[in-house]
């Protein structure tokens, strides 16, 4: 290809100079003209928070307040949580508060199975599905079941309004391969613990 002159290249440098001129000129021109316009708006957006919300039908009642236990002595309850969340989450069961007396924490079995069926109090038509806290004493489960994150039977919500779960609790004295002098020295004694249901949304 010919490589273009001198003088060539310096005609095509002055040159870009009065289409600069004109141009800046042509823009100024339009800026003072009326204009067509046109705009689609999509109104009204906006961000808000879900909630989560956990009832039980106990009324206030605990579940267990058993009276004048005696060594092998069983017995059961059931509970039906409800979640009213708008978002998803999950449900886990832990406890709280051991008030200990004399080692009958260590005497008294719990298990914890969820599944359908059944009122506060009454299990009848309880049909157990889904993870359980398996039969262990009280003091086992302040420790292994302490707190949302070792909690255990789990439930995963859909964040529908009125989901709901039962739980059916099933304890025992149990009192295999103490003495009679270590039983005798439960008598009189008293344990308590609180059962909690707690609901964290999904992240």
């Amino acid at each position: 290809m010919k490589t273009p002159s001198t003088r060539t290249r310096t005609i095509a440098a002055f040159a870009a100079g009065p289409v600069a001129v004109l141009i800046a000129g042509g823009m100024v021109w339009q800026g003072s003209q009326a204009a067509f316009t046109a705009t689609t708006r999509n109104a009204g957006n906006s961000w808000s928070t879900g909630s989560v919300f956990l009832t039980d039908d106990d009324l206030g009642a605990a579940a267990f307040n058993v009276e004048n236990l005696v060594p092998g002595e069983t017995g059961q309850k059931c509970i039906v949580v409800t979640s009213n969340a708008t978002v998803p989450g999950e449900v886990r069961l832990y406890s709280d508060n051991l008030v200990p007396a004399n080692g009958l924490q260590d005497r008294i079995f719990l298990q914890v199975e969820q599944g359908t069926g059944g009122s506060f109090n009454d299990c009848t038509g309880f049909t157990a599905a889904g993870a359980a806290i398996a039969d262990q004493p009280l003091s086992t489960l302040a420790t292994t079941h302490a707190d949302y994150a070792t909690g255990g039977a789990a439930w995963q919500t859909a964040g529908t309004d009125g989901e709901t779960r039962s739980y059916r609790a099933t304890w025992r004295f149990d009192t295999t391969g103490m003495t009679q002098e270590q039983i005798d020295a439960l008598q009189g004694a008293s344990v308590g613990i609180d059962l909690v249901w707690e609901l964290q949304s999904d992240e």
